[in-house]
């Protein structure tokens, strides 16, 4: 047995913080990372880990073994990428997160067609409308669609995300229709709890550029711009929403949209990334997909749009 693979099963065990959950997460029995790790540490002639009933623990001689083996596999691994692109070859697994919004929508294609046209590279999508910490969880990429903010991470933006503001026409009739954002401090919204600023909507002075900060109220709230989107068809109030997510009822009439002139335009939707030496190629070929694909549908909308004039 090679000590690669006994190295893999030990930084397994401590990831996992123990064997049981190791072996779930590896395929491998419990028993078999057991005589791996005991193997590594009869070839190194010291004890890595404290063995309990209940939970593994380091030893002073684990802990700087894991840190530095970690960093061998990190740098093999960067080896094997670096290898597979010089030969033009991309292939591997992919672990993604997106906003379920994404996913749901017509932009989830994007993804499919990847899948489609990559047939050596797997795709695991993950869709969740919270922001998930990518080293922590193990991501390759994230589709974030935000004012990026998070300096901690590489990003490329692939579109920008347009936000509207709108309601039924039955609520424009029954509250009126704001003029300014600061009208909406007084009339009733529906609020997605994804938002990262929830209850404050931030709008741009179109004669300044200053930022113009509301904060809005409402007596119904749900994590998701679909569900948002419901409430604000059924006249529950005002909603701010990624433009693509109603685009289909303002087309339809079922939504109005206000506001338009006051709407900022430095939100966008961005691949992001943990910072790597060497990013996969899997991962670069990914991005670069996304990004031509999204190029190609602003194309096709302008081209359907000036059509329609």
């Amino acid at each position: 047995m090679d000590t690669l693979t006994r190295m893999r099963a030990f930084i397994a065990v401590v990831e996992s913080e123990g064997f049981s959950a190791a072996a779930r997460k590896t395929g491998r029995s419990k028993a078999l990372l057991s005589k791996y790790v005991r193997e590594l540490e009869d070839e190194i002639g010291a004890l890595l880990i404290n063995r309990t009933t209940r939970q593994v623990a380091l030893t002073a001689a684990g802990e700087v073994y894991f840190a530095r083996a970690s960093a061998v596999l990190a740098d093999l691994e960067s080896l094997n990428e670096a290898a597979r692109e010089a030969t033009g070859e991309a292939k591997g697994r992919i672990r993604v997160s997106a906003a379920r919004t994404f996913g749901d929508a017509e932009l989830g294609l994007s993804l499919i067609e990847f899948a489609a046209a990559h047939p050596d590279i797997a795709l695991d999508v993950h869709l969740d409308d919270s922001f998930v910490d990518l080293v922590e969880q193990g991501f390759d990429v994230a589709i974030r669609m935000t004012r990026l903010t998070d300096s901690t991470m590489i990003a490329r933006r692939l579109a920008p995300l347009e936000m509207a503001v709108c309601a039924s026409p039955a609520v424009i009739e029954r509250v009126g229709r704001p003029a300014h954002p600061g009208e909406l401090t007084h009339l009733p919204v529906v609020v997605d709890t994804n938002a990262r600023l929830l209850s404050t909507w931030h709008f741009r002075d179109p004669a300044t550029g200053d930022t113009l900060p509301v904060t809005v109220s409402g007596r119904f709230t749900a994590n998701s711009p679909v569900t948002v989107r419901a409430a604000a068809i059924a006249g529950l109030g005002y909603a701010l929403s990624p433009e693509f997510v109603v685009r289909a009822d303002l087309e339809a009439g079922r939504l109005v949209r206000v506001l338009e002139e006051f709407m900022p335009r430095d939100a966008g939707i961005y691949a992001v990334f943990p910072h790597r030496r060497h990013l996969p190629a899997r991962v670069r070929v990914f991005v670069d997909y996304l990004a031509a694909w999204f190029k190609r549908c602003d194309g096709e909308k302008q081209a359907a749009k000036a059509a329609a004039e």
